[in-house]
């Protein structure tokens, strides 16, 4: 479980009564993309003939670029969290980084949930690294858009408990 209980209104959307705006919203897809693109290979090395992940990492992306539908990016990251359920490790996070990074049209608070699996991911690659999750951590942040960079850090605080504490210092 990745979504709170209660939602932080800088997380929704203007139109739904919060206060995020729409080129912010599309930032923290572009980031959840990136963020779950950095770990796709965890999963295509294990089923490379499986692009449902790579697809919802595009439709994260397209959506951003308004080429695509809330409703249609949303379906792609189902499908990639469908080829996810079957696996275990670190291609099943993967997957799981890729389906939540196309939500974040939907809900922008999945783009944690692609980051943290993204997390998990690299954490399940190299089990006998202790710092690996860390490193991937660090990294993601780096990515981060100065605009939203503020909010997705204050944000991971917040939600650290319900996200594996995989964003803690």
């Amino acid at each position: 479980m990745i979504l709170p209980d209660v939602r932080d209104p800088r997380l929704v959307t203007i139109r739904r009564g919060g206060s995020l705006t729409d080129a912010d919203h599309r930032l923290l897809a572009l980031w959840a993309a990136m963020c779950a693109e950095h770990v796709l290979h965890l999963f295509e090395r294990q089923e490379p003939s499986d692009r449902r992940p790579r697809e919802a990492v595009e439709a994260a992306r397209a959506w951003a670029a308004g080429e695509l539908r809330m409703m249609d990016a949303r379906a792609l990251g189902g499908h990639a969290m469908g080829a996810a359920r079957p696996l275990r490790g670190a291609a099943r996070f993967a997957a799981y980084a890729a389906g939540q990074a196309a939500c974040v049209g939907h809900v922008p608070e999945h783009d944690l949930g692609a980051a943290a699996y993204a997390i998990k991911a690299v954490r399940a690659a190299s089990p006998d690294d202790a710092d690996a999750g860390r490193r991937e951590r660090d990294w993601q942040r780096e990515q981060l858009d100065p605009r939203v960079r503020s909010l997705v850090l204050e944000d991971q605080a917040r939600r650290n408990d319900i996200c594996w504490s995989v964003f803690e210092d």
